[in-house]
């Protein structure tokens, strides 16, 4: 027998404004926000709005319904990403915005190994400076898509001499998975002008505009080159196609 969960209808009342539907082909993505989220950006608070989304297989517009499911769902399986929104990213003529994919290592716990920590600090200060933009924090692309025990794996290999690309290949993997579909779909419900992508990554342009985007420009993000990561940055240029247009990004030869 299945227990229907009674979910107190003021509270329902107060999350059903911040809670947006976007369906999909295959249910619906929810979208909650935006949440006041002060953020410590180089010793600098910086005023952002924090929106998380959550990918499900059925779209309602029941509050009370969605609420019921989540309290008996394991939400530490699925994988909930994130937007931080600066300004006023609606409505402004040009705005930035960056397509991050988490890297437990590099975010969190700083490693040299890439430039995945860098990127993201320097993108929200590029965003802040801007005035308004958005990052989406895509927690579902680590390692580029395989995950955190694959990455670790990949890891072993490129002690061993294997390259980046290499290494996800002889795991198994393509040596990119990652999907921006979902991201896609968040991004056109919160602006529907033009934007300015900070990237280096040419398959982030094609995934905008092959799903109908206008993106304007694209802002490079080249830096924090060291001994730790060169040969990581090679591999991306040479190997994975990511646009280096002159600004002497490992250079070295």
């Amino acid at each position: 027998m299945t227990v229907t969960k009674h979910v107190d209808p003021s509270v329902v009342s107060l999350l059903q404004e911040k809670v947006k539907s976007i369906k999909t082909r295959k249910g619906a993505i929810y979208l909650v926000g935006p949440i006041r989220l002060p953020v410590n950006l180089m010793g600098e608070t910086i005023l952002f709005q924090w929106y998380c989304w959550l990918n499900c297989d059925e779209a309602t517009e029941d509050m009370g319904r969605i609420i019921a499911k989540l309290s008996s769902a394991n939400l530490a399986e699925y994988q909930q990403s994130s937007v931080l929104v600066h300004g006023d990213f609606q409505n402004a003529d040009h705005a930035l915005i960056r397509f991050h994919s988490i890297c437990h290592t590099g975010d969190i716990f700083g490693s040299k190994r890439c430039d995945c920590g860098y990127q993201l600090k320097q993108s929200l200060k590029h965003i802040a400076e801007h005035g308004a933009g958005a990052l989406f924090y895509l927690a579902n692309h680590e390692g580029r898509g395989i995950g955190l025990f694959s990455k670790a794996l990949a890891y072993i290999l490129q002690e061993n001499g294997y390259d980046t690309v290499d290494a996800n290949l002889k795991l198994g993997f393509a040596d990119d998975e990652r999907n921006y579909s979902d991201a896609i779909e968040v991004l056109k419900a919160l602006r529907t002008k033009p934007v300015t992508l900070i990237t280096n990554n040419p398959r982030k342009l094609e995934a905008l505009r092959a799903a109908g985007l206008d993106v304007e420009d694209r802002v490079q993000l080249w830096g924090d080159v060291s001994e730790y990561n060169e040969k990581y940055l090679k591999t991306k240029i040479e190997r994975s196609g990511h646009l280096n247009e002159g600004n002497g990004c490992c250079d070295n030869d």
